[in-house]
């Protein structure tokens, strides 16, 4: 009996292939097919037109028969996906897919799109007739960030396991407060260079005292809770360093994170910090805070999370002047309190 194995040909296609190394004369053949992933993000190769020269086609009793007993209507491959430093889709496959396929397979492509709980992935294969066509890879999971800060996604499997991509390289801010990552990949034909960006739709939040996060879904719990250290309030903006650690670099990447907007008390909610974000639409990140009233004008709020009403540990003085509407009633209740401080937040009344 003639072992069969599979290979993955330049351009993202099963190659069929028999007979063993020291062979002069060895059975190959192209199979023309899409990879396709389904709700656990198990891949398989669909296959167009099996095979079925019996004269010419190895049997392998291990292969899930098309009808002809020789070549499938589709492969199953089974293993555990990463992320190559190309930002390649590699499958690292199990103990049966081994026997098969090899180690591994690498699936080479772009990274098309990410939605709050999806990441798509193009790939390019070529047809018999020599045209050349795109399709999609659509991998579900969750957005999360690793201990260094890289960006990372976790492709949901069965029974509640994941496989991480991990994103080894340095994330940015673009002008409407979105995390934005890009990367730089040769085309497979032209070897041209493309820079890849990848924005990822969201918004912010402060509710720790060394943390600070960007939430895509709480529904999926797909966000990012960056590490950093202690960070800036002042009168329009909020300020954090953070520190991205990379695969083969001695000291972290520094990148800061600055959101501009404008501070607000809201009866009934708390000290809030409104932030435009793309196409005019406004979030809030909500605070509750003890406030006090300065010598100088001015308010100190100590800042709590608005949930737990746990201290964060940051202080930020606001002038008077800034906090209009429901702002100006509770400067007047500061006043009538005289020293005495007031908490603005959810549960407090003014």
């Amino acid at each position: 009996m003639q072992k069969v194995r599979y290979e993955l040909d330049p351009h993202n296609r099963l190659v069929l292939r028999s007979g063993k190394k020291s062979d002069l004369l060895k059975f190959r053949k192209v199979l023309d097919g899409r990879f396709k992933a389904d709700k656990n993000n198990e891949l398989s190769y669909h296959i167009k037109a099996p095979l079925d020269d019996k004269e010419n086609t190895p049997y392998h009793p291990a292969l899930r028969a098309s009808g002809t007993g020789q070549v499938p209507h589709q492969v199953k491959l089974r293993g555990k996906w990463s992320l190559t430093d190309t930002h390649d889709l590699r499958l690292i496959l199990d103990k049966w897919g081994r026997e098969t396929f090899g180690d591994e397979i690498t699936l080479q492509g772009e990274i098309l799109d990410v939605n709050k709980n999806s990441l798509l992935f193009a790939v390019t294969t070529t047809t018999k007739e020599n045209t050349k066509s795109t399709y999609i890879l659509n991998l579900g999971g969750s957005w999360k960030v690793d201990e260094h800060n890289r960006l990372s996604f976790r492709v949901r499997k069965e029974k509640g396991s994941h496989d991480i991509l991990t994103f080894n390289g340095v994330w940015e801010i673009n002008k409407n407060h979105q995390v934005v990552y890009q990367y730089e990949k040769a085309r497979l034909i032209r070897k041209k260079r493309k820079t890849h960006t990848l924005a990822f739709k969201g918004y912010w939040d402060i509710k720790e005292k060394l943390r600070i996060s960007y939430i895509l879904s709480k529904d999926d719990d797909s966000a990012f809770h960056f590490k950093a250290g202690g960070g800036i309030f002042q009168g329009n903006y909020i300020k954090y360093e953070v520190g991205i650690g990379l695969t083969g670099k001695a000291r972290p990447a520094k990148r800061t994170i600055t959101l501009f907007g404008t501070w607000r008390v809201k009866k009934n909610v708390g000290l809030i910090f409104e932030i435009e974000y793309e196409n005019k639409k406004m979030h809030e990140i909500v605070f509750g805070a003890e406030a006090r009233l300065t010598g100088k004008d001015t308010v100190l709020f100590k800042l709590k999370n608005d949930i737990e009403n746990k201290d964060i540990g940051i202080d930020v003085k606001l002038s008077h002047k800034i906090l209009k509407g429901d702002g100006e009633a509770f400067i007047r209740a500061l006043k009538s309190n005289r020293e005495s401080a007031i908490y603005a937040g959810a549960a407090c009344r003014w």
